[in-house]
């Protein structure tokens, strides 16, 4: 690692700074969706072939018909997991 890093990497370590939320909030909220289903590779959407690059499935070749199992993958991320 170079010596002149233009990041300070040490930290605060005992010298915390103090930090004050607007109107003295207790609690600062952030909500995040990350919906990433749908950029995958469908036949049925046009696609030459099925996803096989976005997978679980070690070595999955492509084919050039609907893969079922790839499509629940994709599927169960908006119809269930999504509503969790």
């Amino acid at each position: 690692m170079k010596k002149n890093y233009p990041r300070n990497m040490i930290g605060y370590g005992s010298k915390t700074p103090s930090i004050k939320w607007p109107n003295y909030a207790k609690l600062a909220l952030q909500i995040v969706l990350n919906y990433e289903e749908g950029s995958e590779n469908c036949v049925l959407h046009g696609d030459k072939t099925s996803e096989t690059f976005l997978s679980e499935i070690i070595g999955a070749q492509p084919i050039k018909g609907r893969h079922i199992n790839m499509e629940s993958f994709y599927e169960y991320g908006s119809r269930r997991g999504f509503w969790r």
